[in-house]
């Protein structure tokens, strides 16, 4: 069976940058169009991304023959069912659609959310509820902090899709993209690589945003999502369609192995 995200634009558009805002609407709503007239199909969003969701609905809204062409997305954070239930009602309110094409339980970090999530009243009860009654198409699971417990979650749980950093930095702390990937993957689950550019941490470290996307454009993730700040952003990093080669690679990876563990700071290392 094809893997959910088979067939889509590898690019997709994150809900950082001006996305993760309040009162922007003007700039956030730009991005989106520049994101959809540029043939980005996958967006991001989540309950804990400020106005996002907001923003997306502004778009969607007004134009349901665009919402149809595009792969929808967003997340909740809540642990239980309940509280879950209600972040995809607004959810879905805010962002005026009647379905999500992926839902995704977000930041999974610990055996202990795992077991909350998956206990009496956990979350996954209203995940799965959901998409029995046709509310959400496909369910995920997304996590920046602990592979281990990430490759659990994928391994265990009755997701289709795992969103995980996908970027240099990783190539040298091990565990996302040399143990999670290949076995969602081996699952037959879509992988969507986050932190592509650390946030924007790695970019204020020197490091230049073309060549850290062109580095993850080396992976097999089946999408990777960004956050722009401006439509100028989207044309910039749509136009990043080559991976790096093999030396241009080592070059990059060497420069950030010393400190790794610093620029990894969505792990919790530093």
């Amino acid at each position: 069976m094809a893997r959910v995200l088979a067939g889509l634009p590898r690019l997709g558009l994150g809900g950082e940058g001006v996305l993760r805002t309040f009162g922007r609407e003007g700039d956030a709503t730009a991005v989106l169009r520049a994101a959809l007239a540029g043939g980005v199909r996958y967006f991001d969003c989540a309950r804990a991304y400020d106005d996002s969701e907001r923003y997306h609905g502004l778009v969607w809204g007004a134009d349901p023959a665009a919402r149809a062409e595009v792969f929808l997305c967003s997340k909740s954070a809540s642990r239980d069912a309940k509280g879950a239930r209600q972040d995809l009602e607004g959810t879905l309110e805010r962002m005026r659609v009647e379905h999500l094409d992926l839902w995704q339980i977000h930041d999974v970090r610990t055996d202990r959310d795992l077991a909350k999530i998956t206990g009496p009243g956990g979350a996954l009860h209203a995940f799965e509820a959901a998409k029995r009654e046709g509310l959400v198409r496909h369910l995920g699971v997304t996590g920046h902090h602990d592979p281990a417990v990430l490759l659990r979650a994928g391994e265990e749980r009755p997701v289709e899709t795992v969103l995980m950093p996908v970027n240099v930095v990783e190539s040298v702390l091990g565990g996302f993209l040399d143990v999670v990937l290949p076995a969602a993957h081996a699952r037959g689950l879509s992988v969507i690589g986050m932190k592509v550019m650390g946030g924007g941490m790695f970019t204020r470290a020197g490091l230049a945003p073309a060549s850290l996307l062109r580095w993850a454009l080396r992976t097999p993730a089946d999408v990777l999502v960004v956050g722009c700040a401006s439509p100028a952003e989207v044309a910039q990093d749509l136009a990043q369609d080559t991976p790096l080669d093999d030396e241009e690679a080592a070059r990059l990876e060497a420069t950030v192995r010393a400190r790794a563990r610093q620029l990894a700071y969505y792990r919790g290392v530093v």
